[in-house]
């Protein structure tokens, strides 16, 4: 069964691990990530986004992940990744999300707490953990868009009293990531990191974790990052797998035949990451 996602992230806070959240779309997506936690033995979070759940459907979601949960033999969590309404949330909570994140980023701070505060009074009852969103993430996340000037990192002191009002389970901080394909090599602002860290007792958030170095990412975990975001890693190579199939095949009409080699290929890229994050093993 879904587990909520306060388990995951107090077993990784307590190991100094973080759990990859992958974004699923479509069966193939799903089962990649569930062959790659069962093989490398790691607990996981799987993901659906705005975008995911307008594809997908709400219903079809919640209901292939609760299957892969109920058949995975390591810990699952389903969360909803960027909600960016307090309605958005209850309907996940309703469909048995086991974890939700509430991005108020674009809000002012005092609304941002506000909305948080009101997601968290429903979730936690109902054993669904919250993550928050403080200081703006730059990149394009299905409807959210943050222009690269518009972006800001998260400040300490406003993450130390954030958490404190909320009682969020975790907060997604921006210290230099960003959604989608990466036009440079960004550079993770350690010394903030660090701060907020010291600042705050609450498990940490990585978005925008496609593209960063593996170097950094080793750095970041040891600072408290318990959970990593990859969602752009899976597109590239679920694409780039059909690509080159059709290209070798143009005549090949079997969707299993195109989208096994996707599949395949996803896996291989969630089973680096779960050992690159340390959660490898953890299960």
């Amino acid at each position: 069964m879904l587990i909520s996602g306060s388990e995951l992230f107090q077993a990784a806070k307590k190991g100094g691990y973080a759990v990859g959240a992958f974004n699923l779309n479509n069966m193939e997506i799903l089962q990649a990530i569930i062959e790659a936690a069962e093989e490398e033995n790691s607990p996981v979070f799987l993901q659906a986004s705005q975008g995911g759940i307008k594809y997908a459907g709400i219903e079809y979601i919640a209901g292939m992940a609760r299957v892969a949960a109920e058949k995975a033999k390591v810990p699952v969590a389903l969360n909803l990744d960027h909600g960016t309404s307090f309605t958005q949330v209850v309907q996940c909570v309703r469909h048995g999300f086991s974890a939700v994140m509430i991005d108020g980023s674009q809000l002012s701070y005092e609304d941002n707490i506000a909305i948080t505060q009101k997601c968290v009074e429903v979730a936690h009852p109902n054993g669904v953990s919250v993550e928050a969103e403080l200081g703006k993430i730059g990149g394009v996340e299905d409807d959210i868009v943050v222009d690269e000037k518009d972006a800001s990192y998260t400040d300490p002191k406003e993450a130390a009293e954030f958490v404190e009002r909320t009682k969020v389970d975790a907060l997604a901080i921006a210290i230099g990531t960003a959604h989608g394909l990466y036009k440079g090599e960004p550079k993770l602002a350690f010394d903030r990191l660090q701060e907020i860290a010291s600042m705050t007792d609450v498990p940490l958030v990585l978005h925008g974790a496609s593209g960063i170095s593996d170097e950094q990412i080793r750095k970041a975990v040891p600072y408290g990052i318990t959970k990593i975001n990859i969602d752009t890693d899976l597109r590239v190579a679920f694409s780039q797998a059909i690509k080159d199939l059709l290209a070798e095949k143009p005549g090949e009409i079997d969707p299993r035949k195109i989208l096994g080699p996707a599949k395949a290929a996803m896996k291989e890229v969630a089973r680096a990451k779960m050992r690159l994050f340390g959660s490898a093993g953890r299960a």
